[in-house]
């Protein structure tokens, strides 16, 4: 039997995409990877499927490559993590006798540290008036992001029926369409009722999501971005304001009041507890700075 040509990353997408259930912007990283990759070996006469025939030393010329051109260590690690999930495809279906991506590491690159609001910041951009059917939609999107720790995709995947009032619980889908419960604090709960009473001024009769645009349909995440930048400028932000700042914000917090780490791990939704441990960072950040501001001793005398 011969061996199937051609270039594998569309089948392999697909794959991603109805057995591993990915969110879009999850599939979109592992094309632009590969199709980058591709574009390298087209570059060198490589054919169509030389993909699926890499060795570790042109791997390893590949990111000494993408390093010398100021890519970052943590994206190249990205990158061989899709590798190496394409060539765990390509076995199974019989395309590659091994898995080349298997022990090569990106250069390393100092951590960076995820960027937070304090709790003043936070209350100054949600305590607003609201006085149009957009700020009210707006402002449960914001509050629900904080009190919930959300990804963006989560949020514009929620649908009516996935919040229980009751029992102050919201169903989310996160990452590899895993389903985790999470809380939804007080705050949250009013500003998405408020949001209720008023949703069908916008949104068309079938439509099952909780956040939708103007014209009626799910509302993009690319237009969530766009209202949360916007109304943090209009409260006189100093910084940009985006998503996943809510949900590094709504993790620090957490943890700096509770100190569980297993417990964020949980509503973050995160598989690795490495992952959540760099809040444990900032949260020791944070205890560095009150310690040479408090601490009698903490400076040397001029």
């Amino acid at each position: 039997m011969s061996e199937p040509q051609g270039c594998p990353i569309a089948p392999f997408l697909a794959h991603l995409a109805h057995e591993r259930r990915l969110a879009e912007p999850t599939l979109c990283a592992y094309r632009a990877d590969l199709e980058r990759l591709t574009a390298w070996l087209d570059a060198a006469g490589g054919a169509p499927d030389a993909i699926t025939r890499l060795d570790q030393q042109q791997i390893r010329r590949y990111v000494a490559w993408r390093h010398r051109n100021g890519v970052c260590g943590r994206t190249l690690q990205r990158e061989l993590s899709s590798l190496r999930s394409l060539y765990r495809w390509l076995l199974r279906e019989g395309r590659a006798q091994n898995n080349p991506a298997v022990g090569i590491r990106a250069p390393k690159t100092a951590r960076k540290l995820p960027a937070t609001l304090d709790a003043d910041q936070l209350c100054n951009l949600l305590d607003r008036p609201v006085d149009d059917l957009l700020a009210i939609r707006d402002t449960a999107m914001i509050e629900l992001f904080y009190s919930s720790g959300l990804r963006l995709a989560e949020l514009v995947s929620v649908n009516l029926g996935d919040i229980d009032m009751a029992d102050a619980m919201l169903s989310v889908t996160g990452k590899g369409a895993k389903t985790r419960r999470v809380p939804v604090g007080a705050q949250a709960r009013a500003a998405v009722q408020h949001w209720m009473r008023v949703r069908a001024n916008l949104a068309a009769g079938d439509e099952p999501a909780l956040f939708v645009s103007s014209r009626g349909s799910r509302i993009h995440p690319r237009t969530v971005r766009a209202r949360v930048a916007q109304w943090a400028q209009e409260q006189g932000a100093t910084r940009n304001v985006h998503p996943h700042l809510l949900r590094h914000s709504f993790a620090s917090h957490l943890l700096e009041s509770s100190g569980d780490l297993r417990a964020v791990q949980e509503l973050l939704g995160h598989a690795d507890i490495s992952t959540t441990q760099i809040y444990t960072h900032l949260d020791f950040q944070h205890l560095a700075q009150v310690y040479d501001q408090a601490h009698p001793r903490a400076k040397r005398k001029p």
